[in-house]
This record gives C-alpha cells, sequence and structure tokens, in this order.
C-alpha cells in the first residue's frame, strides 16, 4: 500500500525577545527560526476512515483523537477543499521530539501534515498559502511550513527571510533534560522589562551574541535543571549555547561536525539521562 511520508523537523529559537504584554493575552515577540534536519515522523496511507496512531519514544500521554494538531489540520483541509481532493487517511506520528519542550513539536507535526497534505492533494498550494491556512492553529506553525531560518514578530506569525543569516549545513545539538516546561507558565513569569530588539548587526556572530532569550530565566525557575545544561554546553566549546523557545531544550552550534559529535559523546557520557540529538541546521 502507498505511505506518504514527511518530517516535523525541530525548530530552534536562535533568539527570543519578548517585547511586551498584548491586550489579548499574548505576548509580543522578536525570535529568530532556524530548523534541524531531523524530528518527528509522519506517514499517512488511504483507509477508509480517519486514524492517528502514536508512537515513538515521546508518544505516552499525547491524545490521539480530533484534538489533536496533526488531526485539525487534516479537518481544516479538508473541509476547505472538500472531502473529493483530500481523502481519509490512517495516519502514523512517530515521536522523536519531547514534548513541551521549546522544539515545535505539535506546530513542526501540523506543518509536516499540511505539507503532506499539499503535497500529494493539493499540489497548488505554495507556503505562503498553506501558512495563513493552517498558522491560525498554533503561532509557531506558519514558521514551520517552510522549516527555514526566519524573522517572526507579533506572537511570531509574522514572518520575513533573513537571508544574511546563511546557517545552512551548520551543525547543532540540541539537549533536553527529559523535564516538560509549560509554555504558559513561562510566559506568565516574564517580569514585564523591554529589553529593546534583536540586533541588526552585519556580520553574523554579532548579531546573535548581542542577542538573548528572554524566557530563559523564568524557565530555570520552572526548570533548573536548564542552567545545568547551559553550563554544561558552554564547557564543550560551541559557539553559541542557548535555551530554545520556552524551554527546556538548549542547543550549542559548532563550527564542525567533529566537534558537535566530540560533544555529543561527553555529555552523554556524563549525562546519560538527558535526552540529545545532533544534527545540521536545514
Amino acid at each position: 500500500m502507498t505511505a506518504f511520508r514527511e518530517t516535523g523537523w525541530a525548530k530552534i529559537n536562535l533568539a527570543l525577545h519578548v517585547r511586551g504584554r498584548r491586550a489579548d493575552g499574548y505576548h509580543a515577540i522578536e525570535t529568530l527560526f532556524a530548523f534541524v534536519d531531523d524530528g518527528d515522523a509522519i506517514t499517512a496511507e488511504f483507509a477508509d476512515t480517519d486514524s492517528l496512531t502514536i508512537d515513538g519514544e515521546f508518544a505516552e500521554g499525547l491524545s490521539a483523537g480530533g484534538d489533536n494538531l496533526v488531526m485539525k489540520v487534516l479537518e481544516l483541509l479538508r473541509e476547505r477543499y472538500s472531502g473529493e481532493r483530500v481523502p481519509p487517511l490512517a495516519v502514523t506520528l512517530t515521536k522523536n521530539l519531547p514534548v513541551a519542550a521549546g522544539i515545535g513539536g505539535g506546530s513542526a507535526d501540523a506543518a509536516a501534515m499540511a505539507r503532506l497534505i499539499r503535497t500529494h492533494f493539493l499540489p497548488e498550494l505554495g507556503d505562503a498559502a498553506l501558512a495563513r491556512l493552517v498558522g491560525p492553529l498554533g503561532a509557531d506553525i506558519a514558521a514551520c511550513i517552510a522549516s527555514a531560518t526566519c524573522l517572526g514578530v507579533g506572537v511570531g506569525e509574522e514572518l520575513s527571510a533573513v537571508p544574511e543569516l546563511r546557517l545552512g549545513g551548520t551543525p547543532v545539538l540540541l539537549v533536553n533534560p527529559r523535564q516538560p516546561v509549560a509554555t504558559g507558565l513561562v510566559f506568565a513569569a516574564w517580569d514585564g522589562i523591554d529589553r529593546g530588539p534583536l540586533f541588526t548587526g552585519a556580520d553574523l556572530r554579532a548579531q546573535l551574541f548581542g542577542a538573548r532569550n528572554d524566557l530563559q530565566r523564568p524557565a530555570i525557575a520552572q526548570c533548573p535543571a536548564i542552567a545545568d545544561i547551559l553550563l554544561e554546553l558552554g564547557g564543550l566549546r560551541p559557539w553559541l549555547a542557548r535555551m530554545s523557545g520556552s524551554g527546556a531544550t538548549c542547543f550549542a552550534l559548532f563550527d564542525a561536525a567533529t566537534e558537535r559529535d566530540a560533544a555529543a559523546v561527553q555529555l552523554a557520557e556524563r549525562h546519560p539521562g538527558w535526552w540529545s540529538m545532533a544534527g545540521t541546521l536545514r
């Protein structure tokens, strides 16, 4: 039987500046999105009725019902383009990425499902049109559609290209303490201080060094292991180490894959209970 496949690429926030609280309860942010060449896997096959099966290391506790973002995307696109074009599908989601971890998770999976449907059933849809359709389901979904380095403002859904950030192929190591972090609680604990916009210098490393993640402090208060990870990563000599999103996953960027791989080995020896993933930026 024909199986369709897509990847929910892991998302990282190279920087995340919180500029203020909005009247609607959300926060105005400026963030630099980047994506890793690995993540969750989605497969789908023709079926008599829609279904979702979830497996993989981080499947436990996840809903496979209609409230799952993957199924919401399927329902939304079918309603928009009629059932004749988007048939019933048996979908399998393999959760390789930790949940509530600041690396896209459900948003990456929703975007992967949208791309899968677009590729096989709605090929006329470009990335921008697809993002407009499914983006309202979650703030990060629009960025996850293209899964390419970009600047996000508003609540992260207003996207623009950043061609000066030539990061494709950069070796990256993701590390998570296997402790979920509640995004809402982290944003609620932000101290309300606007520390200024993203730095826009011409030099790539200066631009990233001058940036920050304003959620790092409140996330560490909720999950102190984040500070331990950042301390360990800093000692492995990356050229940048920072927390992603609202945590608890942190990332480290290296100049060479050999440096990344050596760092991964050392980290696994010291902290065998931590989750990690080595890859490169897309």
